[in-house]
């Protein structure tokens, strides 16, 4: 896999939330047409993650084509193709999502050291209740409706992206190409600490100036937000996901840049707490570990929650710019740039605060500002609309299976 664009888009565990495939993948596999011809994805092709941690096996996912690029899926996945005769993709989705499904999926699961497998062989003998036709096409629609929303509430966002670039005049922004640089040592180790060459080349040089230089001036993050850093908390105080405890936010927790709620685990009520940590609406969370440069506002539905440090997570909070503006432009092509001048690559790859606290942010119109906010919290709403078609087909299913009268 690479991170270049070399071959087909590939979907990963991580790219499975919430019953549907992410809209957006962040890997590519260089692979023949002939390989391409086996393994590319088809319109609500079934995909099941038969490995990893226990937490993420068994994670099902339904892919919808919605577009026109080929994609295909990792080997630990399993592409599972129903008679829809008998059962909708939809259904057998939602249905391997239940408690009940996933009761069954890791009772089969065999645990290791450090991974969980379940044999594919073992999945085929996974019992399914038939329900009504009629039934499971109302979980179909739900479905459908949720992929729906969340296309138009990711078409809102892009616009949103596209109206902040034309509105720094990056639209057609063109970096220095150059692949060298010369620089005195007091022009580079001196100043930023910093002997990796790719981090003075000219093409992130031309983007800071061009940011600096905005017309409406510029200030270094650090001088607009507060930073805050998360809790360094042991294993032994994970709990499953309960509402009525303090959500425990790890780096997995974000992605696509907004927060999922599909594996959180919660803090055990016999843990102090500092307030320093605690997350309220309209702080933004942002990876320094890993996917570094990620972020996530938090919502109302997650505000109360808290930050897990053992993952490199921070918590940004300000009052001089908006949270949707900040956060659009921090995971825009503009932030991604810088997260990717700073990053330092290592076995994982991070970043240091230094380097993040001077980030050049411009100072942006109010009414622009307002109008970027509109967008982001319209996108946002309908990404809710479309969680709660999705979390309803599921308790849907669940009460149906419940009340018994079906065949498996």
């Amino acid at each position: 896999m690479n991170e270049e664009g070399k071959g087909f888009p590939i979907y990963r565990m991580n790219e499975i939330h919430n019953l549907l495939c992410d809209l957006d993948i962040s890997k590519f596999a260089d692979i023949s047409l002939e390989e391409l011809a086996t393994f590319v994805l088809r319109d609500r092709d079934v995909l099941f993650n038969r490995t990893n941690s226990f937490e993420w096996v068994g994670r099902t996912g339904i892919y919808y084509n919605n577009d026109d690029v080929n994609r295909v899926f990792a080997s630990y996945l399993v592409r599972l193709t129903p008679n829809i005769s008998i059962i909708l993709p939809e259904y057998l989705t939602t249905f391997l999502n239940t408690r009940f499904g996933m009761a069954d999926i890791r009772r089969r699961a065999r645990q290791s050291i450090n991974q969980t497998n379940v044999n594919p062989e073992e999945v085929k003998e996974i019992k399914i209740p038939i329900l009504d036709m009629e039934f499971q096409q109302e979980v179909a629609t739900r479905l459908q409706s949720a992929n729906q929303k969340r296309i138009i509430a990711q078409n809102l966002y892009s616009s949103a992206e596209s109206y902040l670039l034309e509105c720094l005049g990056m639209q057609d922004f063109v970096a220095n190409p150059d692949a060298y640089n010369i620089k005195t040592l007091k022009e580079s180790f001196l100043e930023s600490g910093r002997i990796d060459a790719e981090y003075y080349l000219p093409k992130y040089e031309d983007l800071t100036l061009f940011v600096q230089n905005y017309s409406l001036g510029s200030l270094p993050l650090s001088d607009i937000v507060d930073f805050y850093r998360g809790s360094l908390i042991s294993d032994t105080y994970y709990i499953d996901y309960d509402v009525a405890r303090p959500a425990y936010i790890r780096g997995g927790d974000i992605s696509s840049n907004r927060m999922v709620a599909d594996n959180m685990v919660s803090i055990s009520s016999d843990f102090i707490l500092s307030e320093e940590t605690i997350c309220i609406e309209g702080d933004i969370i942002l990876a320094m570990i890993g996917s570094v440069g990620t972020a996530s506002i938090v919502t109302q539905d997650f505000s109360g929650s808290y930050i897990s440090n053992n993952l490199g997570l921070l918590r940004i909070r300000n009052s001089s710019i908006r949270a949707e503006v900040l956060h659009l432009y921090l995971t825009s092509p503009i932030g991604k740039m810088f997260f990717t001048q700073r990053q330092m690559v290592t076995a994982q790859p991070k970043i240091a605060f230094r380097d993040i606290e001077n980030i050049p942010i411009p100072i942006i119109h109010p009414e622009v500002q307002a109008e970027i906010a509109q967008h982001i919290q319209r996108s946002f709403a309908l990404r809710k609309e479309a969680s709660q078609l999705l979390e309803e087909a599921k308790l849907n299913v669940e009460q149906v299976v419940e009340m018994g009268g079906v065949n498996c």
